[in-house]
């Protein structure tokens, strides 16, 4: 079994050892704002909802489950008592707490210094600096946890495992010396922060205990049923669709749309800075990615709710998929129109926070459907010169594995191929997610001796998307133009926000 805890909702999928998904359960759930800035999940919700998604899984699949594994969103933290108790929300990378602290952290250890300790740049979106605001505002939470887990260390741990974190996930602490493949003490010390507050480290694949008695009764898995170390959910998705090596890139279009390339030694430090990339652990210790995204599926469901709400509601009513409606609607050839996709924080290089979105080139004879083709293009666009800059770094993408939601759409894929200039290849199972983490499940139970030969049991490829090079030829000019817009519209978005 695979489960994967994102930041909206949860998924589990009970897999054949040749890949077959047998069954398949989702459960959503909302993000809390409690004050302006503020971003929490609700962690007893959460974890009542992975209960749930675990359990008509498990219902619904008709076999015994030998292992289980849980892939995640990153730099969320669950504070939990030594009795398994939940002791608190879990504050997501969006919340604005911890802000403070980034002068006197980077007063007190460098970018440079940081960067070669972790493989990631001083932000407010890690683990760290919420960690320091819970201890001098939640001073008694902090004290009465004895350990602050990320989910996927969380899930294990509630479900009967001691707590241990993956290598790719505790990457987005701030707080893993990624060299030594351990807590960095340098980091902690600075930070005041004890090791006893935090899991132990371990490579993804690695068993960690066993289902305890009582969840295995309430969720119908059987007691002998192993719990092992997953990934962070890109490095899971990565799994999930057979990249492991270089030259190869996972292209996630889900929430975010994110492009995860795989190196196999870490890279100049000031090459990877100036490009604002973080290196991060894959599942294999000796094996490295970084990550390069925006928020292109948020902004296609923005568009969703904005220009078809009314419609989506009757979709979901009778069962359709609204999105394969609205995307034969689009024009063929480039849509006539610049969309820049700055309508929330940018992800790498720059991680714009005071911009704006911006749709140009807009007239009374503009259709719908060609204001939803700009907004895949300008996405697009954005990932392709994240892409370009990648060339001095010797981090190379030769092919891209297109699996989450928006990949199910030949359209969009093809688009894809054709803006980057790059094939793009779909596997039969584009929840990449929970067979990622299946895959490690069965490297840690001992059905795979490797991740490797749990990739070649599991992963199977259904179509491949070459670049269409007509199309490839007529995106040039209007990429061209597209990397115009932001320098030229830097300083007057900036005085809007």
């Amino acid at each position: 079994m695979g489960v994967d805890v994102g930041t909206t909702g949860c998924k589990a999928g009970v897999f054949s050892e040749e890949g077959r998904l047998l069954s398949l359960a989702y459960v959503e759930y909302d993000v809390k704002h409690p004050k302006p800035g503020w971003a929490e999940l609700d962690s007893h919700e959460v974890w009542a909802s992975v209960k749930r998604t675990i359990a008509q899984a498990v219902s619904t699949s008709s076999v015994s489950v030998t292992a289980l594994a849980v892939s995640s969103l990153g730099e969320a933290l669950v504070p939990v008592s030594a009795e398994r108790e939940v002791l608190g929300p879990s504050i997501l990378n969006f919340d604005t707490r911890g802000e403070e602290y980034l002068a006197e952290l980077s007063e007190a250890l460098p970018d440079t210094r940081l960067y070669q300790i972790n493989g990631n740049s001083l932000g407010n979106h890690y683990s760290l600096t919420k960690l320091l605001w819970l201890k001098d505002h939640e001073p008694t939470l902090y004290e009465r946890a004895d350990k602050f887990l990320p989910w996927g260390s969380f899930v294990g741990y509630m479900l009967g495992a001691e707590p241990a974190v993956d290598l790719s996930l505790v990457n987005r602490t701030l707080l893993l010396d990624l060299d030594r493949q351990d807590w960095s003490d340098e980091v902690l010390s600075l930070a005041g922060i004890g090791r006893d507050k935090l899991p132990r480290v371990v490579p993804s694949g690695t068993p960690i205990g066993r289902i305890s008695s009582s969840l295995a009764k309430e969720l119908g898995l059987p007691k002998k049923a192993v719990i092992v170390s997953g990934a962070h959910d890109q490095c899971a998705n990565a799994v999930g669709c057979g990249v492991l090596d270089e030259g190869r890139a996972m292209y996630g279009m889900g929430t975010y749309l994110c492009i995860t390339p795989v190196f196999r030694e870490r890279k100049e430090t000031h090459l990877m800075m100036e490009r604002g990339l973080s290196t991060e652990h894959h599942v294999l210790p000796d094996r490295f990615v970084t990550f390069l995204y925006n928020h292109g599926g948020s902004l296609v469901k923005w568009f969703r709710d904005t220009f078809a709400k009314e419609e989506h509601r009757r979709a979901q009513i009778v069962g359709r998929d609204i999105y394969e409606e609205l995307f034969l609607e689009l024009p063929k050839g480039p849509s006539g129109l610049l969309v820049l996709p700055h309508f929330a924080t940018t992800g790498p290089p720059e991680f714009v926070g005071d911009s704006s979105g911006v749709i140009m080139g807009l007239r009374l004879d503009t259709s719908r459907g060609a204001i939803l083709k700009g907004i895949l293009e300008g996405a697009t666009f954005y990932l392709r010169e994240c892409l370009e800059a990648l060339a001095p770094t010797g981090i190379r993408v030769e092919e891209l594995r297109a699996v989450g939601g928006g990949s199910k759409s030949d359209y969009w894929v093809q688009l894809s191929a054709d803006i980057f200039g790059l094939p793009l290849v779909r596997p039969e199972i584009t929840e990449a997610g929970v067979l990622g983490a299946a895959i490690l499940a069965g490297v840690g139970c001992g059905t795979f001796d490797s991740v490797e030969e749990g990739v070649a049991a599991m992963v199977r490829l259904e179509r491949l998307f070459e670049p269409d090079s007509r199309q490839a030829s007529a995106y040039e000019p209007w990429f061209a133009r597209y990397r115009e817009m932001w320098p030229l519209m830097r300083d007057f978005l900036r005085r809007l926000v």
